[in-house]
């Protein structure tokens, strides 16, 4: 990993960039603090020494699943919570919502580290599966804020890799959802990682889960040697 560090969570820095995708997607943000959800304990500890800083819980919490609220799961939930102006800042500069008040979402000042903003992004409200019924790779975004997710897609359209999505629909949980087309989601998530070992800028478990999926869908694919022998 590179020694280069950002002097400030506010600059346009890789690290920075992952950071605020985390916080954008599972953050929650007062004048005084941010508290963070992490995918995983390691990516917990990235997150706190990024932020130069910070208190690391853990505890196992029910989970309901986004699109079957009639079904729960168990897991760990590790959070960073980081205390000071920088809350408030980061909130004023990236246009996140703080307290009751809405965001608007403006991450222009991260432009140039897209693919690590679209990494936290993804590890915070993003899911990936392996859909058996069709053998492919399954990548969608999920959060209660639209605007979020409509800010997402612009982000998805803006990226170098092509990863068209369908529409903005309602879960039933009262959030919203919406997916990238089955046939780019194995792409985007193979662009969206490459380069993570760099910095360790990445959540182990979940790119795992990409990498099994992807595995999966790779042995499913046919093997155009032996079609050209038959």
């Amino acid at each position: 990993m590179s020694d280069a560090v950002p002097s400030g969570l506010l600059e346009s820095h890789p690290d920075t960039a992952y950071f605020w995708g985390h916080v954008a997607g599972a953050g929650e943000i007062t004048r005084e603090r941010l508290t963070v959800v992490a995918a995983d304990e390691a990516c917990a500890e990235r997150l706190a020494a990024i932020a130069g800083g910070g208190e690391v819980g853990h505890d196992r919490v029910e989970r309901t699943y986004a699109h079957d609220t009639d079904l729960t799961k168990a897991e760990d939930e590790y959070t960073v919570t980081v205390s000071g102006g920088i809350a408030a800042q980061g909130s004023a500069v990236f246009g996140l919502p703080i307290g009751d008040d809405d965001g608007g979402y403006r991450f222009d000042a991260l432009s140039d580290h897209r693919r690590q903003l679209l990494r936290g992004l993804l590890e915070s409200c993003g899911t990936v599966c392996f859909k058996s019924s069709a053998g492919v790779v399954g990548v969608s975004f999920v959060h209660d804020d639209r605007a979020l997710l409509e800010t997402v897609d612009r982000l998805l359209a803006a990226s170098p890799v092509d990863a068209p999505t369908g529409e903005i629909s309602e879960t039933s949980s009262g959030g919203y959802w919406f997916g990238i087309d089955d046939t780019a989601a194995g792409a985007f998530g193979e662009w969206v990682y490459d380069g993570s070992d760099d910095r360790d800028l990445f959540a182990p478990t979940r790119r795992r889960k990409l990498e099994q999926s992807l595995e999966r869908a790779a042995a499913l694919e046919p093997d155009p040697g032996a079609e050209a022998s038959r």
